[in-house]
């Protein structure tokens, strides 16, 4: 079988056609479109859900003068949908415009790459110059192609291109934003969210609000940043979030896309390894995989039918809005996250008109920009009065890996930022009462997943004495020794002073906790842990059962 090279990263309708890359035909979104005729329509899915290659194939489709539109066009389904779609390919000048660069550290940095890309589109759009009738209109039209316009020419960048191409061509132009709220996210979280939030607001008001030459609109971002903020008086906005029925199909692969895919590589074995870790998403009433992760996946079985599922999607963000949950958790949020991450659901009150503003400013917040932007999905929903409620739950293997990691990484860091010395010295002292006391502190602070098994604990532990190093001591986790592998080991340098052999249980009852601390004693017994260290020469080898019952703790020792 041949191998069609799979598009990743590609996001050029013409280059992925030309170049014969694998495409899942998504060419109906333009019949839909068609069909419900807004004027202004806002799009918000998750990132890397074919946003950026949707918006490219509908400049290719009804730009004017495009060579070669209908080889790229050749066999797709909008084809076949007849002349009342048909008639709009190539009828419109098109304004494309991406604010995915703009993601950058100042706001002098953000709004330098805006001109690099408003220069680049009135470059493109450079064959209508010499058409214009007024001297000043060119001088215009050249300033921004130059990158010396005022700033406050900027604001109406995107309005005064589609009069000049009204004025030109005689017909309305299609204005395709795409990542509108790139950089209001990078804006808000490098401080200085107002002064982008009143930028975007101007750039979009000049070219969507009353514009007599605007024919349609289309613009694409994961949030909808609440009317107010930025669409203020877009009366005519049609907004469709993973909420809305309608395009539910068009972003993202539907489960019969993906068995196709896979059926077109010879991977048909591999579904449920592609279900458990990419499928899960619902928009409207659909149900969607994740296009990225999927394509990376079976790029990655060209040599190996049988390669380990990975988190792809979790390596193209910082996933910073579930690294501010977790930080900010309280012990209910903290239950939450743990009943999420071990298959369970939550209930939250579900509203679309927000801003990056109002993220922190409650939990309910927060729970709605995970929801929207992926790392929550819908069960179903109900409605109480005014208000929307969603049941939610993690959507599959790789968005649970990103919580995992996120709680991992804030565990870390708030254990290294403690002051754990009374610890320490506890457990060299044989003082399990307040080492046990200490534990179970912490335990109430953290975030537990795989249902409170030994892993986590051990995990737990093992993180709470690694930084021992402080006190000359070396920690070896599941280290060989005697005729099995203890689960933690303290060891000072020198054999004349004392080493630590810690076993780890877990209690299904708080009243068991003895009971599982005596049975962890007699395995370092059975499995004869002590040999190895004594072999070494250490001669003063304390001997901990340690057992947990959820948050709480209990140690036993033997000399």
């Amino acid at each position: 079988m041949s191998w069609t090279p799979l598009p990743i990263g590609v996001e050029n309708f013409e280059d992925l056609i030309k170049n014969e890359y694998y495409y899942v035909d998504k060419t109906l979104f333009i019949k839909e479109l068609l069909d419900m005729r807004g004027k202004v329509n806002l799009f918000t899915r998750p990132r890397r859900f074919g946003k950026t290659l949707n918006m490219s194939m509908l400049r290719y489709f009804f730009e004017m003068d495009v060579p070669g539109r209908e080889e790229l066009f050749q066999g797709m389904k909008i084809m076949e949908t007849g002349e009342k779609y048909l008639v709009h390919m190539g009828q419109y000048p098109v304004i494309s415009l991406s604010l995915k660069s703009m993601k950058q550290a100042t706001y002098e940095a953000a709004f330098y790459c805006l001109k690099e890309e408003i220069a680049r589109e009135y470059k493109r759009h450079g064959s209508i110059l010499e058409q214009l009738p007024y001297s000043e209109e060119q001088e215009k039209f050249l300033r921004f192609i130059g990158r010396k316009a005022s700033a406050e020419e900027y604001l109406g960048a995107l309005k005064f291109l589609s009069e000049c191409l009204y004025t030109c061509t005689g017909k309305q132009s299609v204005i395709l934003i795409d990542e509108y709220d790139v950089p209001l996210e990078n804006a808000y979280f490098a401080g200085f969210y107002d002064r982008m939030v009143a930028l975007i607001r101007s750039l979009s008001e000049s070219a969507l609000k009353t514009n007599d030459c605007l024919a349609f609109a289309v613009i694409t971002g994961c949030l909808r940043i609440s009317k107010e903020s930025i669409f203020t008086g877009l009366n005519n906005l049609n907004v469709v979030s993973v909420t809305s029925r309608s395009y539910a199909e068009h972003f993202g692969f539907t489960p019969e896309e993906v068995e196709q895919m896979l059926r077109d590589y010879g991977l048909e074995q591999n579904l449920e390894t592609v279900k458990k870790w990419y499928d899960g998403y619902r928009f409207g009433e659909s149900e969607v995989y994740n296009p990225w992760s999927v394509i990376n996946y079976v790029d990655s079985c060209y040599h190996n039918k049988n390669a380990f599922a990975k988190p792809y999607w979790s390596n193209t963000s910082s996933n910073s809005i579930v690294r501010t949950l977790v930080e900010q958790a309280d012990i209910s949020v903290k239950q939450e996250i743990e009943a999420l991450i071990e298959g369970g659901t939550i209930t939250k009150p579900i509203h679309e008109d927000i801003t990056y503003d109002d993220m922190n400013s409650t939990q309910d917040n927060l729970w709605n920009f995970l929801f929207f932007t992926g790392y929550l999905k819908k069960i179903r929903e109900h409605q109480e009065g005014e208000t929307i409620y969603m049941e939610m739950a993690i959507p599959n293997s790789e968005v649970r890996y990103i919580y995992k990691n996120a709680v991992l990484r804030w565990f870390e860091e708030k254990t290294e930022k403690k002051e754990l010395s009374p610890l320490y010295e506890s457990i060299l002292n044989g003082d399990t009462e307040t080492a046990a006391e200490i534990l179970s502190e912490n335990l109430m602070e953290t975030i537990s997943f795989f249902d409170y098994q030994e892993s986590y604990y051990h995990g737990f532990l093992a993180g709470m004495l690694k930084n021992m190093g402080s006190h000359n001591y070396i920690v070896q986790s599941n280290w060989e020794s005697g005729k099995g592998r203890p689960d933690i080991l303290l060891k000072y340098p020198s054999v004349r002073g004392k080493a630590v052999i810690i076993e780890i249980k877990v209690s299904k009852t708080y009243q068991g906790l003895e009971e599982k601390c005596e049975e962890a004693l007699a395995q370092i017994e059975e499995q004869r842990y002590e040999d190895g260290l004594r072999q070494e020469g250490y001669r003063n080898i304390m001997k901990y059962g340690v057992a947990f019952y959820r948050k709480e703790c209990m140690l036993k020792i033997k000399r």
